[in-house]
């Protein structure tokens, strides 16, 4: 009997590894581009310029605490969540208490801010004026 050449089975087997090694590498090439959209999309659409704002604004209206009712405290903040709320989607509420740290008394501010895609908290405290 012959013998048998099975060099080209061998062959046929490496091609074969090849290239699923080849596409297993495009699946994980293809999903890291993906992280690294959606990675960049998530910085863009982070809505920076409207907590520094509502920020600014929180400031000053800690400068005016102690003149402000208490109802007209409540207005504020009620106009506060209604305005962030119809005007940019989302869910804005703050406090400010005072707080007496080292001898000094500050205004502790409290905000939470959310958009449905972004979850922002921040405690800062003020120095009164």
């Amino acid at each position: 009997m012959a013998v048998m050449n099975e060099d080209g089975q061998w062959i046929v087997l490496m091609g074969f590894l090849v290239c699923t090694g080849i596409f297993v590498l495009a699946i994980i090439i293809h999903q890291s581009v993906l992280v690294g959209q959606t990675t960049a999309e998530s910085v863009l659409e982070f809505p920076k310029n409207k907590i520094q704002d509502i920020r600014a604004e929180l400031s000053d209206l800690a400068d005016d605490w102690d003149s402000l009712t208490d109802d007209k405290k409540s207005n504020i903040a009620d106009d506060m969540e209604t305005i962030a709320l119809h005007r940019e989607n989302a869910v804005v509420w703050y406090e400010i208490t005072d707080e007496t740290i080292s001898g000094t008394v500050y205004r502790k501010i409290k905000l939470h801010y959310n958009d449905g895609v972004t979850e922002y908290d921040e405690t800062a405290y003020h120095a009164p004026q």
